[in-house]
């Protein structure tokens, strides 16, 4: 059986700075990791960088941000972990102005206080300050949830609305009644569905456009579905897209992989991804040299297919370098109950937001005393009102109350 090898290019850039955003997310777990050269995407990506002649390394992120899947912390922002790369020096800033958000929101006030409440290592429950605040609201009612959804979908656009759960379990839970009981489609895939690639692609834009590739992340809406293909044990559907975030950018063919879609892992596994190779190279065994085989296969279509997922709701490790008007977020279920990557993951989720935030399923206990007080006053209005209802209806039906005193009763 063949495999497939990556190796590193070599850098021939002189005197480069290379600016690397959203470093949070660059993993060092060689455990898990089986497409790079050293096993580790940060390891290959100083040594390219190192290789240049004289070429800088600029890491950008948030440190209380989610770290890498698999890791409890952000190498790439370490200091500690850089140091085992023997730099020369190494230097740390830190940014403190706020641009998503504008000052004075609901939403920066309480991302900056789950920040400070990290930063003091306290991993306690964090509590919600709405006192006063415009910008986020709360429900745990399914049906105010989906009237907030609807509601998002046309104020906002489907692209500028997300929901951010746990896992791809509840992602795909929500996908599939958002895309049923909001957007009323039921096949698999429909024209106007609103797609995640979840692995870069390098196959079906120029290198010399404006994205230059296809991005883990990017959003595609698909404008027509042209052919459904079950093909090397996958399934696939030849389509028309357009990236949502490149307005100017012309829209193109592609080939997407469906099996992708419901999925519960977040892309084609290594093994998977092998198992698509070796299908694909059967169709080219009478192909003698190894090398023009290769190049077959890697101008395959299929093999090339983008990998995406519904992009309605998406686990907070994919929403990661995203932002959107309108952000759902969902408390997860917490059987050990607050952490320190709990709070990682709810800082995370938002500050996706850069308009209005939707706070799903989280209890009572999760808000501060204001929200206490107001969830009291509800009740009791609602007791005074089943109070006076019942002996009101009592003496209606005993016939003992005048006409004038039920007319002032009603009013």
């Amino acid at each position: 059986m063949e495999k497939i090898i990556f190796q590193l290019k070599p850098n021939k850039y002189r005197k480069t700075i290379f600016i690397i955003d959203e470093a949070s997310m660059i993993s060092d777990d060689r455990k898990h990791s089986k497409l790079f050269e050293n096993g580790s995407l940060l390891h290959d990506l100083i040594q390219y960088v190192s290789q240049g002649d004289q070429c800088k390394l600029i890491f950008v992120g948030d440190p209380a941000q989610l770290p890498p899947v698999h890791l409890n912390l952000s190498p790439a922002l370490d200091l500690n972990e850089l140091e085992h790369y023997h730099f020369d020096n190494v230097y740390c800033v830190e940014l403190d102005s706020v641009v998503r958000q504008s000052i004075g929101s609901g939403i920066l006030n309480n991302a900056t206080q789950l920040r400070f409440q990290l930063n003091e290592e306290n991993y306690d429950q964090f509590q919600f300050d709405v006192e006063g605040v415009t910008d986020i609201h709360y429900s745990n009612s399914g049906m105010d949830l989906f009237d907030s959804l609807s509601s998002a979908f046309d104020k906002g656009g489907i692209d500028q609305t997300i929901f951010i759960v746990r896992s791809n379990k509840r992602a795909n839970l929500f996908n599939e009644h958002i895309r049923n009981r909001i957007l009323g489609w039921e096949d698999e895939l429909c024209v106007g569905d609103q797609l995640m690639v979840v692995k870069n692609n390098y196959f079906w834009l120029a290198s010399d456009s404006k994205p230059g590739f296809i991005a883990n992340g990017d959003v595609i809406e698909v404008l027509a579905i042209h052919a459904r293909k079950n093909i090397y044990d996958f399934s696939f559907a030849e389509v028309r897209v357009r990236l949502v975030d490149y307005p100017d950018e012309d829209p193109f063919e592609t080939v997407v992989l469906l099996d992708t879609l419901k999925s519960e892992t977040p892309s084609l596994s290594f093994e998977e991804g092998n198992r698509l190779y070796q299908k694909v190279v059967e169709d080219y065994s009478s192909e003698k040299s190894k090398y023009k085989k290769f190049l077959k296969v890697k101008k395959n279509p299929f093999f090339n297919s983008l990998q995406v997922k519904y992009s309605y709701a998406i686990t907070c490790h994919k929403s990661q370098g995203g932002q959107w008007e309108n952000v759902f977020v969902e408390k997860p279920y917490l059987p050990e109950g607050p952490n320190r990557d709990y709070l990682r993951w709810l800082y995370t989720a938002i500050t996706r937001a850069k308009k209005t935030l939707y706070l799903i399923g989280f209890p009572n206990d999760d808000f501060k005393s204001i929200f206490f007080w107001e969830y009291l006053h509800r009740m009791i209005g609602r007791l005074l009102g089943v109070v006076f209802l019942i002996p009101f209806v009592y003496f209606l039906i005993k016939k003992t109350l005048s006409r004038k005193l039920i007319v002032q009763c009603c009013i």
